[in-house]
């Protein structure tokens, strides 16, 4: 059965160790060299577990050129920069990107793309789709590889697959959600003895029953951390757009895909995109707290509608059929409805360029949005 070679594995590992942390779990189940998630089957499309706003329709990825664009010019047009993709799935957002930059000669000349990615699997299809559409593309499988430049940098659906830790109520304490095995020696959820640091609860947590849920992400402040100092160091801009939550507060957000549909996240570990909701707001202040320039967290639909999508939407429609039109409205509503994409996912911008002010660019001069 599809999963069971890494479940007896995972089973093994916490009978001769004691139950393992949600983090350990989420690492292993994606990211194992055999038997993870990474490299199994295509996971992204119609044909795997998840879409993606870029598989959606080309306007996200035109929206984020433009985005890109106007930041290079924010930072005073470098003859040299560096256009970073962390986490770029399929390819589809830089190969819309890099179309769209067709029509910015000056900014095509100057970017050299870097895409950081770990799976030897994704890494084959971003070659074949990228293919003849730059001439300086580069792999790496950190960012620390980069070479020393400014940097555009953008992530879409990145933040969520970092591992999580997950703190359950339980009395006057909070412990550590960890997954063990049950009777039947099968994986199950089970409270660990660790504790989380109350200072690090949000506020009211005295109020919530028992069985409340607060998750963390130390994994995700360190990879913010770092883009940050990257910035600090070399000038630059981060747009980073990811389902989650402008605010800190209590749920579980755990969750596994399989085939578009919701699955049971330890059944078969690695069979299943691994996922939670990204709490934003410790990691605007991170940024914030490094004299990085951390835009207010804005909705996906909101910054879209403000980098012109609806116009864009029009001049593609204006020479379609009306079927082609349809399909247009159809996505649009998808990127941008309250009810689809529009709110749920939320977009964070950075910013540091030495002698350079903030530049008048979504999502930088746009209100907070509390979602």
């Amino acid at each position: 059965m599809a999963g069971a070679g890494l479940r007896e594995r995972l089973a093994r590992m916490i009978a001769h160790s004691g139950p393992m942390s949600l983090a350990e779990f989420m690492h292993v189940a994606m990211s194992d060299p055999v038997d993870g998630y990474y490299n199994r089957k295509p996971a992204i499309g119609s044909k795997g577990d998840f879409i993606t706003a870029p598989e959606t329709s080309q306007l996200f990825g035109e929206m984020i050129a433009i985005w890109c664009v106007s930041a290079w010019h924010g930072m005073g047009s470098p003859g040299t920069v560096a256009l970073v993709e962390a986490g770029p799935g399929n390819g589809t957002l830089m190969a819309d990107l890099l179309r769209s930059a067709r029509n910015f000669p000056d900014f095509l000349s100057a970017i050299h793309v870097h895409l950081v990615e770990t799976s030897p699997a994704m890494m084959a299809r971003q070659r074949e789709r990228l293919s003849g559409l730059a001439n300086d593309i580069h792999w790496h499988a950190s960012m620390e590889a980069i070479p020393p430049m400014p940097m555009l940098f953008i992530a879409n659906e990145l933040l969520d697959v970092m591992p999580i830790r997950q703190y359950v109520k339980s009395g006057r304490n909070w412990l550590e959600n960890c997954v063990g095995l049950d009777g039947a020696g099968k994986l199950a959820f089970t409270l660990g003895a660790g504790q989380i640091d109350p200072a690090l609860l949000p506020e009211g947590h005295q109020l919530e029953p028992d069985g409340a849920v607060f998750e963390i992400s130390p994994a995700r402040e360190a990879f913010i951390l770092a883009l940050c100092e990257r910035l600090k160091t070399f000038n630059g801009a981060a747009l980073l757009i990811d389902y989650g939550h402008s605010a800190s507060g209590f749920g579980d957000t755990f969750q596994a895909l399989r085939s578009h549909t919701y699955a049971d996240p330890l059944a078969e570990p690695g069979q299943a995109d691994l996922t939670s909701h990204v709490d934003f707001a410790p990691l605007r202040a991170l940024a914030r707290a490094t004299d990085i320039a951390a835009a207010p967290i804005c909705c996906q639909g909101d910054f879209l509608l403000a980098m012109g999508l609806l116009q864009r939407a029009g001049v593609l429609g204006a020479t379609a059929d009306a079927a082609r039109r349809e399909q247009i409205r159809g996505e649009v509503q998808k990127l941008a409805a309250p009810d689809e994409m529009g709110n749920l996912f939320k977009v964070m911008g950075l910013w540091h360029c030495t002698d350079r002010p903030i530049p008048d660019l979504p999502p930088f001069h746009m209100p907070k949005t509390e979602h």
